[in-house]
């Protein structure tokens, strides 16, 4: 009797399994749909994205996740299904920080997946004024980086925005020396962003510390810089290698491995909780004595845990300054209510710039 094939047999298995996994995902893209008709025939809704469905399930996803895929891999295969069954429904018109192939834009399919439409502005303003307008769904704009600090421009936006943030996505950023040229000591000259500069400065000292570093508005348009020059190198994600066909000369030359850039989901609608939550509020005060610590004391009575906080110009008179604060908790929790309130007596303004589920690995 002939032995059977171990290879195929292991194969088979794997064919019954792909042929369960489709039936299942369409049973799924089939319940989703059925899921938008009763909402719109019950309420008339029309916005079927859920940030805090999305997280809830994609948190549900990792905690039971055995492997031996990643947590990570494993919500990042979920988003997918999830944003296709979305899409059957209704196709996101994303914003972001253009153009194509910076990380912004790696930050929006990550976060929504790769069923939606991207929308490339100019400036981090044109992004929050397409989501105002209702030109697009939401918009994707750099909040901060784990190395560089804050975006202070998107901060500021937030003064004068009635925007929500929506959500958060933190991505790990990795950057790449490309271009046309194959010989490294032949790049004359090297394009960026002026934060990715920052970023690789001990690598190019020691690489290439004769080239000169000139900066332009972002990554993708250096990527795009030097695919049209000699001996010009551009540093980029992967995304801008792929778009603008540039060969590698080095990868992963960030000077710190642990680089991470976090990115807000800005919209015009608050978001109801998820279970895991974090609330960004603006707060503005008057210059005198003891002012932080007054804003501060709140927090501590009620245990309130803040996760960052940083001060801006309030342009409103010279040393008169606004707080922005993140803390854990939704504005719907009685202890993040209490807090506010006391807050309201204390501050000049007290403004909710968004609760919203904390960012998904």
């Amino acid at each position: 009797m002939k032995k059977e094939n171990p290879l195929k047999a292991l194969r088979d298995k794997i064919d019954a399994l792909d042929e369960n996994l489709q039936l299942l995902i369409n049973e799924r893209a089939s319940i989703a749909q059925q899921v938008a008709k009763i909402k719109q025939a019950i309420s008339g809704e029309t916005h079927f994205y859920r940030p805090e469905r999305e997280a809830a399930v994609l948190n549900r996803v990792q905690q039971r996740n055995q492997g031996p895929l990643s947590k990570e891999e494993i919500a990042r295969l979920f988003r997918e299904i999830m944003s296709a069954c979305l899409a059957l429904e209704q196709t996101l018109k994303i914003a972001f920080l253009g153009p194509e192939g910076t990380f912004t834009q790696t930050a929006a399919l990550k976060h929504f997946g790769h069923s939606i439409t991207t929308a490339p502005m100019t400036s981090i303003n044109e992004v929050f004024r397409e989501v105002e307008s209702g030109g697009v769904s939401y918009g994707v704009v750099p909040v901060e980086n784990s190395t560089e600090g804050v975006i202070n421009h998107t901060l500021d936006m937030f003064m004068q925005s009635p925007l929500k943030i929506c959500g958060e996505v933190e991505l790990r950023i990795h950057h790449h020396l490309m271009s046309t040229c194959t010989d490294l000591h032949k790049i004359q000259r090297v394009y960026s962003h002026q934060q990715s500069f920052a970023q690789c400065r001990s690598w190019l000292d020691t690489h290439l510390p004769d080239a000169e570093r000139i900066a332009v508005s972002s990554n993708a348009k250096a990527a795009k810089t030097a695919y049209a020059q000699e001996n010009a190198a551009a540093i980029a994600g992967e995304s801008a290698a792929e778009i603008y066909k540039l060969d590698y000369l080095s990868k992963n030359i960030e000077d710190d491995p642990d680089n991470t850039t976090r990115f807000l989901i800005i919209g015009r609608l608050d978001t109801p909780p998820s279970g895991n939550d974090k609330t960004s509020l603006l707060l503005s005060t008057g210059n005198k004595v003891g002012t932080l610590h007054s804003l501060l004391a709140p927090f501590l009575k009620h245990k309130i845990s803040m996760t960052r906080i940083e001060s801006r110009p309030s342009r409103r008179g010279m040393w008169d300054y606004v707080f922005f604060i993140d803390i854990a908790g939704h504005v719907k929790d009685a202890s993040v209510k209490a807090t506010l309130e006391e807050l309201s007596h204390e501050a000049l303004s007290v403004k909710v710039l968004g609760s919203y589920p904390c960012a998904v690995l």
